[in-house]
């Protein structure tokens, strides 16, 4: 079973874990991902980031997403008997979020989005290290965003889907 776990430790920002957690599905299931697959996603506080920025990545500041790969892209899409593969975590800062969107995704629910999907690519092994592979990974973020709908906010009713 695709296992998604959306926590939500802060309260600056709304997040509606129940809606980010099926964009999650989605996105994971556009990637291929296998259905005994475990992830992550925490949207934390904005000094908890960049508390982990600093230890893990021995950055200054707040950063506006962390992505922690554990089993690796191999094992999610493997075939076959064996316990679930963890994929990793995301972790989230909405504040961080939230002053990025406008000049960046736009909206804050756009931003969320995005900052979801380049941490599940990081997860499953992506990356932006130099600019053929951060041209490689924004095309691809572009793609799973318009591919995987966002569903409407907690007035809508009508989830999303991703277009095949």
């Amino acid at each position: 079973m695709l296992e998604v776990s959306v926590s939500d430790v802060q309260a600056e920002r709304p997040v509606d874990a129940a809606r980010w957690e099926r964009f999650v599905v989605r996105v994971l299931e556009r990637e291929g991902i296998r259905a005994d697959a475990e992830l992550g996603i925490a949207f934390v506080r904005e000094d908890e980031i960049a508390e982990m920025n600093e230890r893990y990545l021995h950055r200054q500041g707040p950063t506006d997403v962390l992505a922690f790969p554990i089993d690796g892209p191999d094992r999610a899409v493997a075939a076959g008997p064996g316990p679930p593969a963890v994929l990793g975590d995301v972790v989230i800062c909405p504040d961080v979020a939230w002053r990025n969107a406008p000049e960046h995704a736009g909206s804050y629910d756009d931003e969320v989005a995005l900052l979801i999907v380049h941490g599940i690519l990081h997860l499953l092994g992506m990356d932006h290290d130099d600019d053929e592979t951060a041209e490689v990974m924004e095309r691809r973020e572009r793609e799973l965003l318009e591919a995987c709908a966002l569903e409407p906010g907690p007035a809508g009713d009508e989830p999303g889907a991703c277009v095949t």
